[in-house]
């Protein structure tokens, strides 16, 4: 199982190159798992034993199961990940020709660490706006350029003596990748060129695009033992895998009782305070409209919003820091958890981390019922980190919340670290906490 887990993460990793192809690849899977795919408007008309999902503004989507009956505890499960990560931008008329280099301009989406982006072979995908006959319709093109073709070079020392005291990046000016050489075309839309080139059309009939750039070097095993995998966006393709994994496995013919949802959202990186974030009203609409499409259902399965939101719990999938080895002391005094040693419960009194005892008494229950390893991660009292998508929805979900996700180190880098046997800790207690 763990190989087969090992081999789905290392190609979702290769995929999910922009929030838009970690969807389009967890549409393609859910499709292969018989799911039905709903439409974002109108009224859901779902079947017992269904499975279903749906997507928002091509980053988001849901995807859920409903059993035959409503009867037990929890029977709303929720488990909730997001589909972005740190990187670069492009910018709207982004070429810059300077010194005979052709170049883009960039900016900086979330909390990327900067110099990790210099001097590796990058790429771009995302989403393309073409002209159509239908105004109110642009058509939609997702791009993914596969082959690097763009670069960030760092300063040679020798002119930069000071280079390992440590520099500071200037957002605007030093994380200018190099797209080429200048001369290459005649007007000053060399990027719109190679765009269009890449998607055989006109220059002129691309409207706008949102284009993230990406690290193209691929996913590998490390360690002498292979232990370890080194990646680009670990956070949070991880929690991602997770969750189609435990909802496609959700009962294969037969459904558990009650629904089992999961939520991939996009702008986690940037506060998930927008129309397809977690800290939109997407979630308690989702609820509403299954609760409405199950109305119909056999008697057995009667259930309100109302029952839905007071029967409900929901696991918040996002990475966590493990220790490293180098910087211990960065560490909570008494929390240390390490790659390979389970996945992580996460606690923040602040609730910048929504898990509750409460919550944490069920998954501890739920974990040790599976033997499945886990580790607790609390920032240290001086240092608080960031928040996740957990603590954004539950502002709306008056539900029990847990955050947990696998260790990580060099989270936020263009490539980070994690233990391979904790991917299967993580998808083993969504997938239980699906099926209990």
């Amino acid at each position: 199982m763990e190989d087969l887990t090992y081999k789905s993460l290392m190609g979702l990793l290769k995929k999910s190159v922009s929030p838009y192809h970690t969807v389009i690849e967890a549409q393609k899977r859910l499709k292969e798992s018989g799911f039905k795919q709903l439409p974002a408007s109108g009224r859901w008309e779902l079947q017992p034993n269904g499975k279903y999902f749906v997507e928002y503004h091509g980053s988001t989507m849901f995807a859920f199961t409903i059993g035959e009956a409503y009867n037990g505890p929890r029977m709303l499960r929720i488990a909730a990940a997001h589909t972005d990560f740190p990187g670069l931008v492009i910018k709207s008329r982004p070429d810059l020709e300077r010194e005979g280099y052709r170049q883009l301009n960039v900016e900086v989406y979330g909390g990327a660490i900067l110099n990790t982006w210099l001097d590796r072979p990058l790429s771009a995908a995302g989403k393309v706006m073409l002209r159509s006959e239908n105004i109110w319709e642009p058509e939609v093109r997702y791009v993914n350029f596969e082959e690097p073709f763009l670069t960030i070079p760092n300063l040679a020392i020798h002119m930069n003596r000071e280079v390992n005291k440590g520099i500071e990046l200037n957002r605007q000016t030093d994380l200018l990748p190099v797209m080429g050489l200048a001369g290459e075309y005649s007007d000053k839309e060399c990027f719109l060129h190679v765009l269009a080139e890449h998607l055989n059309v006109e220059k002129e009939e691309i409207l706008e695009y949102d284009l993230r750039l990406y690290c193209a070097e691929p996913p590998v095993m490390l360690g002498s033992h292979k232990e370890l995998i080194s990646s680009p966006h670990l956070d949070n393709t991880t929690s991602v895998e997770a969750l189609l994994e435990a909802v496609t496995a959700a009962g294969q013919d037969r459904q558990p009782d009650g629904i089992r949802l999961i939520a991939l959202f996009d702008h986690e990186e940037i506060g998930s305070r927008t129309k397809q974030g977690a800290a939109s009203m997407l979630m308690p609409l989702v609820i509403k409209k299954i609760a409405a499409g199950a109305l119909h259902l056999q008697q057995s399965f009667s259930v309100s919003e109302e029952t839905l939101l007071e029967d409900a719990m929901m696991l918040s999938v996002d990475v966590a820091h493990g220790v490293h080895p180098n910087y211990s002391g960065k560490m909570d005094l008494t929390n240390h958890p390490v790659l390979g040693g389970g996945f992580c419960i996460k606690e923040a009194s602040s609730q910048s981390y929504a898990t509750d005892c409460g919550a944490i008494a069920v998954l501890k229950q739920i974990c040790e019922a599976g033997g499945i390893p886990y580790q607790t991660f609390v920032n240290r009292s001086d240092q608080p980190g960031g928040g996740t998508l957990g603590s954004a929805a539950s502002s709306f979900l008056p539900i029990p919340v847990v955050d947990i996700g696998i260790p990580l180190l060099a989270m936020h880098s263009a490539r980070e670290l994690m233990g391979r046997k904790d991917m299967k800790a993580l998808s083993d207690c969504v997938r239980l906490f699906f099926n209990l």
